[in-house]
């Protein structure tokens, strides 16, 4: 690129300055720095399309190389599965003995008017603590009970 140090600077400055003079340099100077910056943006457009392109062409090969890979792996899986569909219908074939029937449990039966025998299995502290009643109280008897106090 061009190697502009100061001294370089100075010489074109004063060259300006003695050519286009003194009232004419700002304008001329503020027209160059435009042009200057448009032109610097111009150029990092370009690189930056110039990457754009070299990323999409390496996307391109990796999608290229992801997809045979795939295909490797799909062909690998199918034979698989076909030789284990070849082995699985060798052993069914040839050694197939059926399955011993599985033990008859009796059907359950609803326990309907045996309801003193599951009341029974359940232990009393367990009873207690659910409030469940464990004697039947006659009519007179929660008569009784329940019949408010007399006050004297």
């Amino acid at each position: 690129m061009l190697d502009l140090g100061l001294s370089k600077m100075a010489l074109i400055g004063v060259v300006a300055l003695i050519v286009i003079g003194p009232e004419k340099l700002p304008r001329v100077a503020r027209t160059v720095g435009t042009l200057l910056g448009k032109a610097q943006r111009y150029v990092n457009d370009v690189k930056a399309e110039v990457n754009r392109s070299m990323e999409l062409d390496e996307l391109k090969k990796m999608k290229d190389t992801v997809e045979s890979a795939a295909r490797d792996v799909e062909s690998s899986v199918s034979t698989a599965a076909s030789d284990f569909e070849k082995q699985w219908e060798d052993a069914t074939s040839s050694a197939y003995t059926p399955l011993p029937e599985p033990p008859a449990f009796p059907e359950y039966k609803h326990p309907k008017k045996k309801w003193r025998l599951k009341q029974g299995a359940v232990p009393h502290w367990y009873k207690a603590r659910q409030g469940v009643r464990t004697r039947a109280l006659s009519g007179a008897a929660r008569v009784a009970k329940y019949r408010p106090q007399k006050f004297n």
